[in-house]
């Protein structure tokens, strides 16, 4: 099972990206409050080069072929954008939030989909609970990638029973 860390501005500093590294194996950054994200993401990948993890950026497919950045990950509004970022070669993931936009994103393309909020998470509404994510896992031919409220070993292991193909967490990857 994947392990797909969100970065926070809270947390972002060189130290929390090293030691990514050992925890990780797809990085996202993800900043939606920064005026210089194309600067941001040039740091990023530029000081994680020598890190074994995979690195996503945050829905500017364009500036993720530009930096070389393994793929994209767009957020829910992003469907049409993700051709364009396939015609790019770049690992596709989109945010989704129901079986029908997953199975619209395998249509489109995609090569993953996040799916949430899984537990309870902060300002996110309703869980949708592993019933639903097994529901997701089972509906087409496309990974997915549990989100939302997960922070234990214990999700984790919840998730892997239905056999996601991994998890996605900022709360997971900032705790000791």
């Amino acid at each position: 099972m994947i392990r797909y860390a969100i970065t926070d501005p809270k947390y972002y500093n060189l130290d929390y990206l090293k030691s990514l590294d050992n925890k990780a194996d797809y990085v996202l950054l993800r900043d939606k409050s920064n005026k210089d994200y194309k600067a941001l993401a040039k740091e990023f990948i530029n000081a994680t080069k020598e890190y074994s993890y995979k690195k996503i950026l945050h829905q500017d497919y364009i500036l993720a072929k530009e930096l070389n950045a393994f793929g994209v990950h767009l957020t829910s509004l992003g469907f049409k954008d993700i051709k364009k970022a396939k015609e790019l070669n770049l690992f596709t993931i989109i945010s989704t939030h129901s079986i029908d936009e997953i199975k619209r994103a395998y249509i489109l393309g995609a090569d993953a989909v996040t799916f949430s909020p899984i537990f309870k998470t902060p300002n996110k509404g309703e869980p949708k609970g592993l019933m639903a994510l097994k529901e997701a896992v089972s509906c087409c031919k496309i990974k997915v990638i549990a989100l939302g409220g997960i922070v234990t070993k214990e999700h984790i292991k919840q998730i892997s029973l239905v056999n996601a193909w991994g998890f996605a967490s900022i709360r997971y990857f900032v705790k000791d």
